[in-house]
């Protein structure tokens, strides 16, 4: 288990704390579950008001908040301007390691492994039982491959990265550092395209790569698709969550969120700092901006603007939306209105039409 005082988590997260330094920590939970020796987070003001009602031996706080609310308290704190960041980079030191080392051997490549040609692995690499690398193949420092990993043909894998059983990486395709693939992606199959003479399909061949950048998370589930021509291309500290779908020769700009069951089509660019949420769907060849929300089920179909806040199928400005949806359970009632208007109306044009006779 580990142990660690808190003025030394304070100081690994770079914030100041008051209370008990030596106050010894174990770990970190959620507000209303932590106990004395866990850290919890209190990031507005709902929790703030119930500090003293945790049982946390310590809580993340940001301070202008709290002296704003004027609450007192006698708890341990830590305080940050970004507490959430502060909570997820303590978490990270209590995380466990993972429970697949089991698999690994002392002499880091495993016999079961099967390595084609010309591969060049940096100082510590793992790699894992029933990995199949194929021929020309970079993988460098410390990266980890687990089982059931396949790497085509030309591959290049920067240093300290993680990919999780059953990922498939296609040829050619290159990874950068500090990235992690979960279990089942699939990055660098073929785009698709096809072309039609109105009797069949003739398929077009995709010849482009997929290129992802440095510290990058990839979801499970991903299929991240190569490019016709060029690059599919996810941009430096991008996160998927599981089963997003990205097509051929898209861009995903730097630190872009796409949550679950989001599909993007062809050819489409997408700005830094987006945030995409589940089951949104984006149509091909247009583009979005920097610093775009896109709404869970929104349906993209042109360009988006810089700093747009989008939802709705078709997309729509995010307060529009809001007033749509509230009207839309009054529209039974909206229509029994207008049949009563409509007769009245039809009653005056007959009232109208008989003092005219």
């Amino acid at each position: 288990m580990i142990e660690l005082f808190l003025e030394n988590i304070s100081r690994t997260v770079g914030s100041e704390f008051a209370g008990n330094g030596k106050k010894v920590i174990r770990g970190a939970a959620p507000f209303d579950n932590a106990l004395s020796d866990e850290i919890t987070l209190a990031e507005n003001a709902k929790f703030i008001k119930k500090i003293n009602e945790t049982s946390a031996g310590a809580v993340i706080v940001p301070k202008r908040l709290l002296e704003s609310t004027k609450i007192v308290s006698s708890k341990n704190l830590v305080f940050s301007e970004n507490p959430r960041v502060a909570f997820a980079k303590i978490c990270s030191l209590f995380a466990p390691a993972s429970n697949m080392d089991f698999v690994f051997n002392p002499d880091h490549i495993n016999s079961d492994a099967c390595i084609g040609h010309n591969f060049s692995g940096g100082d510590n690499v793992v790699i894992a039982p029933f990995v199949v690398i194929g021929e020309n193949v970079i993988i460098g420092d410390r990266t980890k491959l687990y089982p059931n990993v396949v790497i085509g043909n030309d591959v290049i894998i920067g240093k300290d990265v993680l990919i999780y059983p059953n990922v498939t990486i296609y040829d050619r395709c290159t990874i950068g550092s500090n990235v992690i693939v979960h279990s089942g992606s699939v990055i660098g199959s073929d785009g698709f395209g096809f072309a039609s003479d109105g009797r069949k399909y003739y398929k077009i061949p995709q010849t482009g790569i997929v290129q992802i950048d440095d510290d990058v998370e990839i979801g499970a589930g991903n299929t991240i698709d190569r490019a016709t021509f060029g690059k599919t291309w996810i941009k430096k500290g991008v996160k998927t969550d599981n089963l997003v779908h990205v097509a051929h020769n898209v861009t995903v700009g730097e630190n872009s969120v796409i949550i679950a069951q989001v599909g993007i089509a062809g050819s489409t660019t997408i700005g830094k700092n987006a945030v995409i949420a589940g089951q949104a769907g984006i149509s091909g060849h247009i583009t979005i901006g920097n610093n775009v929300t896109i709404g869970p089920k929104a349906g993209i179909a042109k360009s988006l603007s810089s700093d747009e806040v989008v939802s709705g199928s078709p997309g729509m400005p995010h307060r529009l939306w809001l007033r749509v949806q509230k009207l839309i359970p009054q529209l039974p009632d909206f229509k029994k209105k207008l049949m009563k208007i409509e007769k009245r109306l039809n009653d005056i044009e007959k009232n109208k039409n008989g003092d005219s006779i």
